[in-house]
């Protein structure tokens, strides 16, 4: 319908109301594994089961929960995680098997593939991070029965990922399946004494808790390269972007930005303090999936808060622990579009990477040119709320251009899109008038998208155009719940 057109109506949805005459008044939700919970909360047939990924390649949960499934018989399970990791390949055998029907979150690797090649008996639902918030507390899913891994808890039921041997930072893209799923598990490594403190996940939501020997490994949470990248072409990306939000006026004292874990994103983010400390300025805030580059800025004093939405190192792990202004936040506060506002659009400047632009500055991160589901939306499309978003890409990778005259498939439009960031040249979207005229005597080599385009099919050739079939092998949501885009089965 276009951005901000479709407003909901109605009631957020709530789950059964329980009592406390239901539960033992000693505070000990404690059984003795996790099958005898999953039983315990009424495991059957078609339902939805949920999990969280704060342990990314490193968890150990997710699979359990469908190896018992399988073995008690259960069917037509639909898998809903706020991610999936090469970790959870081997639950191609339960989508073969019809234990999982379908996935409702990200697909990567092999999972994607098996998707792509429409061999998931339902269409996949890719969400970004608020949206998958905005689907339970509308009620377009119910999850039935949420499986929490947290590396600490009490036998109540409150439960952190910041302290334990499978430390893993923050539990936020757990809080929506705790609030409101009708069954809440919560299974930990580390049993402490009532009160675990402190409590991300509230016992009060929690029905059953699980002891077992190890939750997670902690350090296969690191995601993308959490290492600043040493390719020169992807440096001058960076060092392109860090002067375009010089010139902009967008790096000042208390000024805020968004960024991710990868190599580029990580190097515009050590521009950014050289300014900062060059000119004895300090950031407000910096939102991001934390890694020791934004903590060390944190601690140097170029920064006061760091609003985390994810744990990417273990460094990250340990400041949220130990540092009051490393706060942990929550799909809800950070991105949840069906709310009261929400902070995405409070950031001046974000940061995001991409697998394709067009001409139209409409970008796609869920799949390449080949059609294949690669990779999870995660808080991009919420991000994109930010007062300037900029995408600083590769004109080309493994010489296939990534600018098109059509994206694969539309995950966020170009209205929201204002800078495209080469290493050949700088594009603005004409709709930023503003960006264009405090930039246009700065020296830098601002290009149009069409320049840029013609420059890569000149390097590269003109790439063949991916052809599919008519099946529908998964659809991708908007931030406000209605379908942006369709992912078709690629033909053989």
């Amino acid at each position: 319908m276009g951005v901000g057109k479709y407003k909901p109506t109605g009631r957020k949805y709530g789950p059964p109301i329980p009592s406390c005459a239901d539960y033992p008044a000693d505070g000990n939700k404690l059984v003795g594994s996790l099958r005898e919970a999953l039983v315990n909360a009424g495991l059957r047939d078609g339902m939805t089961i949920s999990t969280h990924h704060h342990f990314r390649n490193g968890d150990l949960i997710a699979n359990q929960i469908f190896d018992i499934a399988s073995e008690l018989g259960v069917k037509d399970l639909v898998w809903f995680p706020s991610a999936s990791f090469p970790c959870h390949n081997p639950l191609i055998k339960y989508l073969e098997d019809g234990t999982i029907h379908h996935i409702e979150g990200s697909m990567n690797g092999p999972l994607g593939k098996f998707c792509s090649e429409g061999k998931m008996r339902g269409a996949g639902v890719l969400r970004s991070h608020g949206g998958r918030y905005q689907a339970v507390q509308d009620g377009e899913v119910h999850i039935d029965i949420a499986v929490i891994a947290a590396p600490q808890a009490d036998a109540f039921g409150n439960a952190n990922g910041v302290n334990g041997p499978a430390a893993c930072g923050l539990l936020g893209f757990a809080l929506a399946d705790s609030q409101y799923a009708d069954k809440v598990i919560v299974v930990t490594d580390t049993l402490v004494p009532f009160p675990c403190i402190p409590w991300q996940i509230h016992g009060n939501h929690v029905d059953y808790t699980v002891k077992v020997d190890k939750v997670g490994l902690p350090e296969k949470i690191v995601s993308g390269t959490t290492q600043i990248t040493k390719s020169p072409d992807r440096l001058l990306i960076a060092e392109l972007t860090a002067r375009f939000c010089d010139k902009a006026g967008i790096v000042r004292d208390g000024f805020s930005y968004q960024a991710g874990a990868g190599g580029t994103a990580l190097s515009i983010g050590i521009y950014f303090g050289e300014i900062l400390r060059e000119r004895g300025w300090k950031a407000r805030f910096i939102r991001a999936g934390s890694n020791q580059y934004p903590v060390a800025m944190l601690e140097e004093g170029l920064v006061d808060y760091i609003l985390d939405g994810q744990t990417f190192d273990l460094e990250g792990v340990r400041s949220m622990r130990e540092n009051p202004g490393h706060v942990n936040t929550s799909p809800f506060t950070s991105y949840n579009y069906h709310s009261k506002g929400n902070f995405s659009t409070m950031v001046d400047v974000v940061i995001l990477g991409a697998t394709e632009v067009d001409l139209n500055f409409n970008a796609n991160v869920v799949t390449h040119s080949d059609g294949y589901l690669l990779h999870g939306i995660g808080g991009w499309q919420n991000c994109l709320f930010g007062k300037c978003t900029i995408l600083p890409i590769p004109l080309f990778r493994d010489r296939i251009p990534v600018i098109r005259d059509e994206v694969t498939t539309l995950c966020g439009p170009g209205e929201l899109i204002d800078v495209i960031v080469t290493e050949r040249g700088i594009a603005i979207n004409p709709l930023r008038q503003d960006l264009i005229d405090k930039v246009k005597d700065s020296g830098l080599p601002l290009r149009s998208l069409q320049e840029l385009k013609e420059e890569a099919e000149r390097i590269c050739g003109v790439p063949r155009k991916q052809e599919f079939e008519d099946e529908v092998v998964a659809v991708i949501k908007w931030v406000d719940g209605t379908v942006i885009d369709c992912v078709r089965k690629v033909k053989a």
